[in-house]
């Protein structure tokens, strides 16, 4: 609530149900502000998360961010199944933060055959269906984390320009269906759509 240039924080009200894309660049913050944005919610807290460790340092990393979350923050794990995830843990009086859509696209696009031509993963275009069609009907608030990768040069290999392609149609379609849209830069909130 803004009065006279002093914002006020409230909590959100149990009864709305609100999805918003926060998005933005390697270590701009997204995180960290959705994880806020949970926090100051006054609602119970479910993290959903994409991330699969499949190397020592991803390990590290994953075990940094559950250390640094409060405990009683319960966390669901789903690497390809979000759309199943949210409509298992949804609910009025909750906030779901997913951390985040470029892992989960990355997981489901790793099955792309690299031929030129080749259409992509039958389980990734169910997937995204799937996300697209249940998000609008989720009840409580949903914060969905992705990395903005589309300002940067375009990548040599077939599998990268794909994984970008799709980055940016998967933000623009969620974008489309989200009241609120958040760019994060170097720790500070940009809003580009509010309700």
């Amino acid at each position: 609530v803004r009065r006279r240039g002093l914002t006020i924080r409230t909590p959100i009200a149990e009864g709305w149900s609100v999805r918003e894309l926060i998005l933005g660049g390697a270590r701009s913050g997204k995180s960290a502000y959705a994880e806020r944005r949970a926090a100051d919610s006054g609602l119970e807290v479910v993290m959903v998360v994409t991330a699969e460790a499949g190397d020592g340092e991803m390990a590290e990393r994953i075990a940094r961010h559950r250390a640094n979350r409060p405990a009683d923050w319960a966390v669901v794990e789903a690497p390809l199944g979000l759309a199943q995830a949210l409509r298992d843990t949804a609910a009025p009086g909750r906030f779901v933060v997913v951390d985040c859509l470029t892992l989960w696209l990355s997981n489901l696009l790793m099955d792309l055959d690299e031929q030129r031509g080749a259409p992509l993963p039958a389980r990734f275009v169910r997937e995204r269906t799937a996300l697209l069609d249940t998000l609008p009907g989720l009840p409580g608030h949903i914060a969905l984390v992705s990395n903005e990768v589309g300002w940067g040069v375009v990548p040599m290999g077939r599998l990268s320009r794909v994984f970008v392609d799709e980055a940016g149609r998967l933000h623009q379609a969620i974008a489309g269906v989200c009241e609120q849209v958040t760019l994060v830069a170097a720790g500070l909130p940009l809003h580009l759509k509010q309700p």
